[in-house]
């Protein structure tokens, strides 16, 4: 397996596969309520199995080239991870996602592995937009397609209901020619 330096601090990006399961399911305990505050995902991973069966989904994307998951690692332990959750290369789009457990905020790790990522999809896959959708209430995150060069491209007023509540969403792009890695 691989790894990315993402810096000096010693943060990495790799592979997330089905096999880390276990470490996938602790990260997300872990940072169940922070990341569940704007994202679905702790409650998709609640167990063991539902844990594998995420991460099997995005090995089957990879083995379909149809998205990826990257896990971020800060001194040997998972905090967060990157996410194409959509990969369409012939059509030459891509939507990014991220999150991250609380002990990791304020080191710019989501925005050193998004770039990582959104610049894998535009200079080794083709890809021609990559675009970040976020409900617009996520305020770290709309900063991290800010520190991306991404541009707001439209709002969607109550287009996303979570946990009972209506939200707007932003939907954010880069498109390759004003990509600058």
């Amino acid at each position: 397996m691989y790894a990315m330096s993402l810096g000096d601090d010693g943060a990495e990006l790799r592979p997330l596969e089905p096999w880390q399961a276990e470490e996938f399911l602790a990260h997300m305990d872990r940072g169940r309520e922070f990341i569940g505050a704007r994202n679905g995902l702790p409650d998709v991973v609640t167990d063991l199995e539902s844990s594998r069966a995420y991460l099997r989904l995005y090995a089957e994307k990879v083995a379909t080239d149809s998205g990826r998951i990257h896990g971020i690692w800060s001194d040997g332990v998972l905090v967060g991870a990157v996410i194409l959750r959509r990969l369409d290369t012939a059509a030459g789009t891509a939507e990014a996602g991220c999150w991250l457990e609380p002990s990791a905020v304020g080191k710019g790790l989501v925005t050193r592995a998004a770039r990582a990522l959104v610049d894998w999809a535009i200079s080794v896959r083709g890809v021609h937009r990559v675009e970040w959708v976020v409900s617009s209430d996520n305020e770290p995150s709309i900063a991290v397609a800010r520190r991306l060069g991404m541009t707001r491209d439209a709002v969607l007023r109550e287009s996303y209901d979570y946990r009972g509540k209506r939200h707007d969403e932003e939907i954010w792009s880069v498109l390759a020619r004003d990509w600058k890695p």
